[in-house]
């Protein structure tokens, strides 16, 4: 419901997330505006659903980036010989020691605000721990029979990749992708608030939440944050419900309980 929302509200709702209407400057929930209107007299709900259309683009092209980085990375190290695989793990490790808020917040401030450098900052942060994981997975694969025929017949690196390591990386990939969907939203939520994300005038649930973060606006209009806070919250709560209902169906132990 709420992907179908984000996706189709211009079509339904009459209002636009940056129309400004100075007569309706904080205006509580009503028949006009479902959702009340924030301090300059944008329409509440349709920055919401605008918010959670970019908060979601951000997300998702983040993850797919980062799952094509950390599959490829993961594929060859573990395809490409001990001297590849040593090189690129020791950079994987590298990575992954840099503390991520504070590689999160430089690599934030050197790209500057944005749907386009957000997207590059979070998927830069995501990829090394699955990289970890399709290595482990490809190491394993790497000895079965019928890699090794394709390998003894002059396999290049490209065909052992797509033809054996994707399909059987699949499960990986799809548990992944859904588990760092909620990730990546709440890290631009992050960003967002701090105003090292998406900047204002266009709309996303973090920086609704740091346009509402003063006293007078926590106190005398809760409508400008509760909305905002209440479906970041049940969104990333969803998704995470997914991804876990995708884990356990993909886990062979699963079948045996």
């Amino acid at each position: 419901p709420i992907l179908l929302a984000v996706s189709t509200y211009s079509l339904w709702w009459p209002f636009s997330p940056n129309a400004i209407d100075l007569r309706a400057i904080n205006k509580g929930p009503s028949a006009v505006h479902w959702l009340g209107s924030d301090g300059v007299g944008r329409d509440v709900m349709a920055r919401l659903l605008q918010g959670g259309r970019i908060s979601l683009l951000v997300a998702v092209c983040s993850v797919a980036i980062s799952i094509v980085i950390g599959f490829l990375v993961g594929a060859v190290a573990s395809f490409g010989g001990r001297l590849v695989d040593g090189t690129v793990m020791r950079f994987v490790d590298l990575a992954m020691t840099l503390p991520p808020v504070i590689f999160l917040l430089v690599l934030a401030s050197i790209a500057g605000t944005g749907i386009a450098p957000t997207i590059l900052v979070i998927s830069l942060l995501s990829w090394p721990v699955l990289s970890r994981m399709v290595r482990a997975r490809l190491l394993e694969l790497r000895e079965r029979d019928f890699v090794v025929a394709a390998r003894g017949m002059g396999a290049g690196l490209p065909h052992l990749l797509f033809r054996h390591g994707l399909p059987n990386c699949i499960d990986i990939l799809v548990v992944y992708a859904t588990l760092q969907i909620a990730n990546a939203i709440l890290l631009e939520a992050g960003l967002s608030f701090l105003g090292l994300g998406i900047a204002p005038p266009e709309a996303s649930w973090g920086n609704m939440l740091n346009l509402a973060r003063s006293t007078v606006v926590l106190e005398q209009y809760p409508w400008q944050w509760m909305f905002p806070g209440a479906v970041l919250v049940l969104t990333v709560l969803a998704i995470n419900f997914i991804g876990d209902g995708l884990r356990d169906a993909f886990d062979p132990r699963s079948d045996l309980n």
